[in-house]
């Protein structure tokens, strides 16, 4: 199956380019998916190439921090806590270094299969239970580059790996909101 061109997940043609070409960017979007939208989350990593020139994982990975934290807080900043954000993704460069030689990719390309390719993604600073699911349904169904197996852990309710266009996006978020809704009116008031 070949993997999609772009993905959808940011309106901005630039930005959805950038997730499925560069690996590391994908990883990015995902670290910074929390107490943000899906757009302000996955068009972080373009405007850091912008802003700091380089995506490359030893050179985030060995960035002096101040400089790094400046990058996220500079207006409109990355995120809604920029130096958090800031520290992780330097994190999680620098897990890629460690461990995958620098190279996102091999994150999924070397993995036996997907067992291993969630362990694998866990692993990541700032990647839990949830990330990681979406991650690999993302990494099987719009890449087209799981490892054997992928299929087995993959989630089985809809996720970012099920968005294909931007229709699919907003009533992905729509689920997303009806279930956390759902979610609150269950919880004790």
């Amino acid at each position: 199956m070949p993997g999609a061109d772009r993905l959808h997940f940011t309106g901005d043609e630039a930005a959805d380019r950038l997730l499925a070409e560069e690996p590391i960017a994908l990883l990015i979007g995902f670290v910074l998916d929390q107490q943000v939208t899906v757009q302000k989350a996955f068009s972080g990593p373009l405007e850091l190439l912008n802003r700091v020139g380089t995506l490359d994982a030893e050179r985030l990975a060995t960035m002096d921090p101040e400089v790094l934290e400046e990058a996220f807080r500079r207006r409109p900043s990355l995120h809604r806590y920029p130096a958090s954000m800031a520290r992780r993704t330097q994190d999680l460069c620098r897990v890629l270094v460690a461990a995958h030689g620098g190279d996102a990719r091999r994150v999924w390309s070397e993995a036996a299969d997907g067992a291993d390719l969630e362990r694998r993604l866990l692993a990541l600073p700032g990647i839990g239970g949830m990330k990681a699911k979406a991650l690999i349904a993302v990494i099987g169904k719009r890449l087209g580059e799981g490892p054997p197996s992928w299929e087995k852990v993959a989630p089985l309710h809809p996720t970012l790996g099920d968005v294909d266009s931007p229709e699919a996006l907003e009533r992905y978020q729509e689920g997303k909101r009806a279930h956390k809704a759902e979610v609150r009116a269950r919880q004790p008031g």
